[in-house]
């Protein structure tokens, strides 16, 4: 149980940490330190989701049921995007209309992604305790530490633009740090319902996977490729993936 809760609030920790970047940083975020961060979580969340979850997916269904699922979590992120009024955490691009606040935008926005990578985890969790599953409790803990990982640039981007635009230093960091908090409820709803979902576990796996990569491709790499440092997103990129790749196999 111990570990199980461990797991859950990792994630949350990691949101927690990047959100603090406010108290110690100007108003706004270096471009460097951006830039690298971005391609740092870009890197961790590919990683996480071929080893974590793809991979162990696939050797526990059907490949058939795998695609589906990853199809199914890009789907599912892509109808969010767009049907829910939001701003995307990076690049300041607006969702559909609404007379939201700023400030409501972008929390709904790391509440939207936070969401299924909550389920991911939880997923994962599931999995270790079944004995069946072919999956560890190190390698779920593995995961959880590499959205934490993601989690800590993702933080420091929201809270950093809500101290930029007035808000302040204790406000723009609760913002940021609550941001995290559907992450323990996602995964914890995954595990109370773990003996229902077990023999679509393979589908979820691959669905947790799929909703990581779509923020990946649609909010982490463009702004990470666009003006300048884009190389050194890049090297951020292969640190990451290099990083969870090594906590995977190891802890795995």
């Amino acid at each position: 149980m111990e570990a199980i809760l461990t797991g859950l609030l990792i994630p949350l920790a990691g949101t927690a940490i990047g959100s603090a970047f406010v108290f110690f940083m100007k108003k706004e975020m270096p471009v460097l330190v951006q830039k690298i961060l971005l391609g740092f979580a870009s890197g961790v969340m590919v990683a996480a989701s071929v080893w974590s979850l793809l991979i162990p997916g696939m050797e526990m269904g059907s490949i058939w049921s795998v695609t589906l699922g990853l199809l199914g979590g890009f789907a599912f992120l892509l109808a969010i995007d767009q049907f829910t009024p939001h701003m995307h955490p990076v690049g300041g691009e607006e969702g559909p209309k609404s007379h939201l606040s700023k400030t409501t935008m972008l929390a709904l926005a790391v509440t939207i992604h936070n969401f299924p990578e909550g389920m991911a985890v939880g997923v994962a969790l599931a999995g270790a305790l079944n004995a069946n599953a072919g999956m560890s409790a190190a390698g779920a803990l593995a995961l959880s530490l590499g959205i934490a990982i993601q989690n800590v640039p993702e933080g420091a981007i929201i809270s950093m633009p809500l101290r930029a635009a007035g808000n302040s230093r204790w406000k723009s960091f609760w913002v940021g740090a609550l941001s995290g908090i559907v992450e323990p409820i996602g995964g914890a709803l995954v595990i109370l319902l773990a003996s229902a979902v077990t023999p679509i576990m393979p589908a979820l796996l691959a669905f947790a996977a799929g909703a990581m990569l779509y923020v990946v491709v649609e909010e982490l790499v463009p702004e990470a490729s666009q003006g300048e440092h884009s190389n050194i997103a890049t090297i951020g990129f292969a640190l990451g993936f290099a990083l969870m790749m090594v906590l995977d196999v190891v802890m795995g």
